[in-house]
């Protein structure tokens, strides 16, 4: 129950208490029974998202181990004083057993300080826990110095047998830290873990609490009570004397405690209960048995009660690496449509069975206004020739992405003339943008942020951008939200949208850390772990793969400005989307990262434990660059979302899972501790920041795309996202073509057909670069242009002077006709490579149903 739940209930009389009532918020795994009353998460007329399938998350019971950490003493400290020694103490950190960081005591001015304290956690033995050990100078004018962390894999201890290890911090200055470790059996029986080899989703317990206190002749001021559970997702609740019970889960095995205490003199009070204790008072919640209701008097006049209920499966997010249900469902559709279009444009003389038909997708680039006219040009072209029905999927990104939740609108837009839609596009696109910021449009923008920010919602930069959009590019505001597309989608009528973005980090470049993160009308989630949601739960708040608040589902609007958020730029994604060198400062900001694994006081890894990570010291970088590093990383304006992998762990052998490495491609990928599971929002840019393409969802095996039309629409040169993507394929392992246009990037012609003969799981790409090349001499596929008409066929894309600027909302009509009728006639004008790839994709299907892998 939230804070304001408590206040509405203040005003209840003092004595009234119901015990009855935490038996009727019990519940099953979600967050209470208002919510699984009042919240249908299934859509009429559209299958289960997360019907259980054979190859879902195993659910299986694991035991739990307590490892036993002896910080001993530690040789010749470096100092960091320039006056005197080092104030040292260690800091031992172990975010899977624990949220809260402990530490040794302070040993002052001491070059070879000796502890001899001994520190106990409760670990998970299928998760990957690795344990930090920082060295710190303790300051009581500043904070405290953080000399150097030592990661350390508990893979490598082996049970019943101590380990001590002697960390070489600094071989020249002969500086280590002597530690000893014992990893034992737990007592307690086996933990319920759910699991896709990647994430983990640990046992979690739901607490109820009740304040009940006495009736006092005298009213007078009352005081309610705050109760912290610190391992809880909620922390800390006011409680009152309410029949409705405050609620707060927590892992079980976190070994939690409940502090209550009084609120400060500044808080509303509203508990007839003014003898409360004045020190807190603490209770473990690690012996309350399953559905036991348990009392605790906090003062004469007041008492709480208590009752613990396991959360019991299924999680509401969806941990596999399949496509969901309502996917699977689609494409059975969608495929029927295909075979009948492909049947018709190829002129095949039979039917194509169901094995036979070849998914085929559209994948479109970023480019602001560029990419969203471009865009209504070629798929008019597309639907001239019959090819759009050919197609299973339509990806983008940035620009590409306002012209495709424009057309998703209407449920049945690729079986309608594309002309009228192109001619609304013209319309806002040639209108003065300057009305969008009048004053009464920005007071009613204004006001709609304030409500999205009292939904729950971290309204950024971002989100007036999303409403700039749509008043550029319409006529007013529609109440339309990403989960709505599924209207379109329901008898397969259309290609599945998807759109792309990337999650980052505030603090670090992307070239270091970025993941892949999708959206469709059925489902948001990230490829490399795993990890679904529903579409219309995005920006909910979860725990532990629960949920635990569902706010409302955003407009298209916000999607708009999120999925094309480019003033989230920062100085250091700037200098590498300017420069074709990726060492820059980026490199020399980072923390230094030492790998000791090799050295030779530490013990040998035993070899029934390949999956260890390798034991490594990071050493802070200095003051200095770390002022330069957030000078150079800083996003002002990214766009916060809560994190629904927010609680879940990693699995212990996650970097050898091999969904996983398909997309291990950042320096973070080895630091578990680091990795987005414990964030607590998702930071999320348009993907042209990494690369101006949207391949990643086209790639998952499971989707097993066939053939991609590659739609470029980037500024400057038009090989790069092409380049771009084949040397990440190449780096992943993942099958795609060899880049071959090497040495045509001034003479490009209009389409490029690529295939890997050598790979048959490698897609075919029919690749458009936007150019302007015969169309200067033809208006149409063999239709020369008069001399009259020679100046309509000059398109200056790409020119000092160009009118299609990515920084340009705003075209007039004679250049907007103009593009689109480039990218029209570019898509006619090859209609031959079209068939021929269609072809080359049929009969690919075919063959590898003939010769499966």
């Amino acid at each position: 129950m939230s804070v304001q739940a408590s206040e509405d209930c203040a005003g209840q009389e003092a004595g009234v208490f119901d015990l009855e009532n935490l038996q009727r918020y019990e519940e099953d795994g979600r967050l209470d029974s208002e919510l699984e009353n009042s919240q249908d998460l299934e859509t009429p007329g559209i299958p289960s998202l997360h019907a259980k399938a054979p190859w879902g998350p195993q659910e299986q019971q694991s035991p739990c181990h307590l490892l036993t950490v002896h910080i001993i003493r530690m040789k010749n400290v470096r100092q960091a004083d320039i006056l005197s020694q080092t104030d040292c103490f260690v800091s031992l950190w172990l975010p899977t057993a624990s949220q809260q960081r402990q530490r040794t005591r302070t040993i002052s001015n001491c070059h070879n300080p000796e502890w001899n304290e001994t520190f106990g956690f409760k670990i998970q033995g299928q998760v990957k826990n690795v344990l930090e050990l920082s060295v710190c100078d303790e300051d009581s004018l500043s904070p405290d110095d953080h000399l150097l962390t030592i990661l350390y894999d508990i893979t490598k201890l082996c049970f019943r047998k101590k380990t001590h290890v002697k960390f070489p911090l600094n071989p020249e200055g002969m500086e280590e830290l002597e530690v000893e470790f014992l990893l034992e059996e737990s007592p307690d029986s086996p933990e319920t873990i759910i699991t896709n080899s990647v994430l983990v989703s640990r046992q979690v317990s739901r607490l109820d609490v009740c304040a009940e206190s006495r009736r006092r002749k005298k009213l007078g001021k009352s005081k309610d009570l705050l109760v912290t559970v610190k391992e809880s997702f909620e922390h800390t609740q006011r409680i009152s004397n309410c029949p409705n019970p405050a609620c707060f889960h927590y892992p079980q095995y976190f070994q939690p405690h409940m502090h209550v205490e009084q609120p400060k003199r500044s808080w509303r009070c509203e508990l007839c209960c003014c003898a409360v204790r004045k020190d807190p008072v603490c209770q473990p919640l690690g012996g309350l048995c399953d559905n036991e209701v348990k009392t605790l008097p906090v003062s004469d006049n007041c008492k709480l009660h208590m009752k613990s209920t396991t959360c019991l499966p299924p999680l509401d997010v969806r941990l596999g690496f399949s496509l969901c249900q309502a996917e699977e469902e689609f494409l059975q559709k969608r495929d029927a449509v295909v075979a009948q279009a492909l049947k018709k444009v190829l002129q095949l003389e039979e039917d194509l069975q169901v094995n036979e038909v070849p998914r085929i997708a559209i994948m479109a680039t970023g480019g602001g206004t560029r990419s969203m006219s471009s865009m209504y040009g070629h798929l008019l072209a597309l639907q001239k020739l019959n090819m759009i029905d050919c197609s299973s999927y339509i990806t983008g990104l940035s620009g590409a992405t306002w012209t495709m939740a424009t057309l998703y609108r209407d449920p049945d837009w690729s079986s309608k003339n594309l002309e009228l839609a192109l001619l609304e596009a013209r319309r806002h696109v040639v209108k003065d943008k300057l009305p969008a910021l009048y004053p009464e449009q920005l007071s009613i923008m204004r006001e709609k942020l304030q409500q999205r920010s009292q939904e729950g919602y971290k309204v950024t930069f971002t989100d007036f951008w999303g409403h700039l959009i749509e008043s550029c590019l319409g006529d007013e505001s529609e109440d339309c939200k990403l989960s709505d597309q599924r209207a379109a989608l329901n008898q397969g009528q259309n290609p599945l949208p998807i759109y792309l973005t990337i999650n980052v980090k505030d603090d670090v470049s992307n070239q270091d850390f970025r993941e892949w993160c999708e959206f469709t009308p059925y489902e948001v989630g990230m490829q490399k772990y795993g990890a679904y949601i529903p579409s219309e739960l995005f920006g909910s708040e979860f725990y532990m793969g629960r949920l635990m608040r569902k706010i409302p589902e955003s407009n298209i609007c916000y999607m708009l400005g999120l999925w094309s958020s480019i003033f989230s730029l920062n100085l250091l994604d700037a200098w590498n989307l300017s420069q074709t060198s990726e060492e820059f400062f980026h490199r020399w900001t980072r923390d230094h990262v030492h790998d000791i694994e090799d050295e030779p006081i530490l013990p040998e890894v035993p070899k029934c434990n390949p999956n260890v990570l390798d034991t490594t010291v990071v050493v802070p970088a200095t003051w200095l660059s770390d002022t330069f590093r957030s000078i150079l990383t800083k996003r002002i304006f990214v766009s916060e979302f809560h994190n629904f992998l927010l609680g879940l762990q990693l699995h212990k052998d996650y970097l050898h899972n091999s969904q996983f490495s398909k997309w291990r491609d950042t320096m973070l990928d080895g630091f578990p501790n680091q990795l987005t599971p414990s964030a607590k929002h998702l930071c999320l840019l348009d993907t042209a920041f990494f690369v101006n393409s949207s391949y990643p969802p086209l790639l998952r095996p499971e989707r097993k795309i066939d053939l991609i039309i590659h739609l470029n629409y980037c500024a400057g040169t038009q090989t790069k996202p092409m380049q771009q993507t084949c040397e990440y394929c190449s780096t992943q392992k993942i099958p795609f073509p060899k880049y071959t246009l090497q040495g045509e990037e001034d003479h490009l012609k209009e389409c490029y057909l690529m295939k890997d003969s050598e790979d048959p799981h490698a897609p075919i790409v029919v690749f458009f670069p936007l150019i302007c090349d015969t169309f200067q001499k033809y208006k149409a596929p063999g239709v020369e242009r008069s001399p009259e008409e020679l100046e309509q066929g000059q398109v200056d894309i790409y020119g000092r002077h160009t009118p299609y600027a990515t920084k340009e909302l705003t075209y007039t009509e004679a250049n907007f006709d103009k593009l689109v009728k480039l990218c029209e006639y570019n898509i006619l004008n090859n209609k031959d490579t079209l068939l021929q790839a269609m072809r080359l994709a049929v009969e690919k299907k075919q063959l590898n149903n003939q010769c499966p892998p």
